[in-house]
C-alpha cells in the first residue's frame, strides 16, 4: 500500500517510507506535483534522484510532457527469455560463453562495423518504414543516421548489461533465461538533449522552480515535433534489444546446439504513454518504472550480483498501473568508487562470470537497494512470476 505525501498541488503516493527518501529526490517529488500540468505523482519503491525528476517515479500529466522528466535515454529498458535449458547443460567454462556473447554484441562505446541483417531479428518487422521516418527527425541529428544503424543490438556502458541466469525454486529450478538492459544508445541522447533545450526556452516555462521541469504543451509545433521524436526513440530502444537478444539467443545455441526459446519478454521503463486515468486521457511518464497493467509481464532487476524478478502485473491503478523498475541506487557512483574496490567487487560477486575490475566498481552490488526488499513493498502492484540469479553477467 502506499503512503499520501501532502503539501503539494496533487498527493504524491509513495510505494517507499517517505523518511528513507533523500531530501533531495523529495524536493524533487515536491516541484513535480506542484506543476500546474500534474494529474498525479506515483512514487516506486526504488526511488531515489535524478536529473529533473526522481528515478523511480510515474508523472501524469495533462495535455503536457517534461522531456527531461523522460530523461535521456529514451525507451530504456528490459527484455527476458527462457530457454530449454538447465544449469546442467550449461558448459562448464562460462567464461567462454560470456566472451562468446561479448563478441556478438558490442559494449560500452563501441558499435557493429556493418549494420545487424534485420532477417536475424524473428518477429519485427516494419525495418523499411521504420528508418525512413529518420528524415523527419529533428534537424541536428540527419548526420548520425549511419551511427545509429550500427548501434542497433549494442549493449552500451553504465547499468546497462546482458546476463544468463538460473531460476530459483519451483518446478523449474534452474531454468536458463537470457535476459537485458539497454535502451537508444547515442540516438536517444541525442534527441532528447536537444528537445530538453528547446523546451527550457519557451516562455511558459520562466518561473518553474527547477529549469530541468520544462514542459512542452499540447497543440504546439514544439510538442508535436518532441511527441514525433520521442515515440521513434522508444521504437529504436525496442528494436535495438530486439537485435541485442536475437544475437545472444544465436551465441547461446552455437554453444549448446538444440536450445529453444519462449516467447521473449521486453518493458519500457523510460518513457511516456498515452493512457486514460480517471476519466482523463494523460500523458504517463515513468522514469525508472514498467507498465503493470492487470496480467502484463514485466522484469525487475537488482544488481549484477543479486538477481532479478519477472513479475505480473496486477493493475494498480493509484499507482496508474506501474511497479518499480529495479532495486534502484541507494549511493551515487561517485560515493561507490570512493567506498569500493576491486576486491570487494570480486567478493559481492562471488559465482558471477563478470567484470570483477575498477572500471565496473560503481556497478558493485552494495550500491543498490535491496531488491528483495523492493519486490515486498509493492504486492499490490505485481506478483512474482519467477526469482532469478545470474551466473554470467556481461557490462560495457
Amino acid at each position: 500500500m502506499y503512503t499520501a505525501v501532502e503539501g503539494s498541488r496533487v498527493p504524491i503516493r509513495m510505494w517507499a517510507d517517505p523518511h528513507s527518501v533523500e531530501e533531495q529526490a523529495m524536493r524533487q517529488l515536491h516541484n513535480v506535483a506542484n506543476l500546474p500540468w500534474v494529474h498525479g505523482v506515483a512514487v516506486m519503491p526504488d526511488v531515489h534522484y535524478g536529473k529533473g525528476a526522481t528515478v523511480g517515479s510515474v508523472i501524469a500529466m495533462r495535455d503536457a510532457v517534461s522531456p527531461a522528466a523522460v530523461g535521456v535515454d529514451i525507451g530504456c529498458g528490459m527484455s527476458a527469455v527462457r530457454t530449454s535449458l538447465t544449469a546442467k547443460e550449461l558448459p562448464d567454462d562460462l567464461g567462454a560463453l560470456r566472451r562468446r556473447i561479448e563478441s556478438a554484441v558490442p559494449v560500452g562505446f563501441t558499435m557493429h562495423k556493418a549494420p545487424v541483417n534485420e532477417a536475424k531479428v524473428h518477429r519485427v518487422g516494419g525495418w523499411g518504414p521504420f528508418w525512413d521516418a529518420f528524415k523527419d527527425l529533428h534537424e541536428g541529428v540527419q548526420q548520425l543516421q549511419e551511427r545509429a544503424r550500427r548501434q542497433i543490438g549494442s549493449l552500451g556502458g553504465g547499468n546497462h548489461f546482458i546476463e544468463v541466469c538460473l531460476e530459483q525454486g519451483g518446478a523449474d529450478e534452474g531454468r536458463v533465461w537470457l535476459m537485458l538492459h539497454s535502451g537508444s544508445r547515442n540516438i536517444g541522447k541525442e534527441l532528447a538533449e536537444r528537445h530538453i533545450k528547446i523546451a527550457q526556452k519557451l516562455p511558459h516555462n520562466a518561473d518553474l522552480p527547477d529549469r530541468d521541469l520544462a514542459v512542452f504543451v499540447a497543440d504546439t509545433d514544439e510538442m508535436r515535433a518532441y511527441r514525433r521524436d520521442l515515440f521513434w526513440a522508444q521504437d529504436y530502444a525496442a528494436r535495438n534489444r530486439a537485435t541485442m537478444l536475437a544475437l545472444v539467443k544465436q551465441a547461446l545455441a552455437d554453444t549448446v546446439p538444440g536450445t529453444l526459446f519462449d516467447d521473449a519478454i521486453s518493458c519500457h521503463h523510460n518513457y511516456v504513454a498515452e493512457e486514460t486515468y480517471d476519466g482523463v486521457d494523460l500523458l504517463v511518464t515513468r522514469k525508472g518504472a514498467i507498465r503493470a497493467g492487470v496480467g502484463d509481464l514485466g522484469i525487475i532487476p537488482g544488481s549484477m550480483g543479486t538477481g532479478s524478478y519477472i513479475v505480473r502485473g496486477l493493475g494498480n491503478s493509484d499507482a496508474f498501473e506501474s511497479a518499480s523498475h529495479g532495486a534502484g541506487r541507494r549511493m551515487s557512483r561517485t560515493k561507490a568508487k570512493k567506498l569500493f574496490t576491486a576486491a570487494d567487487l570480486a567478493e559481492q560477486t562471488a559465482g558471477v562470470e563478470c567484470r570483477k575490475d575498477s572500471g565496473v566498481v560503481d556497478e558493485i552490488p552494495a550500491a543498490y537497494k535491496d531488491i528483495d526488499s523492493v519486490i515486498a513493498a509493492q504486492t499490490d502492484l505485481v506478483s512474482v512470476v519467477a526469482h532469478l540469479k545470474q551466473v554470467v553477467c556481461v557490462k560495457g
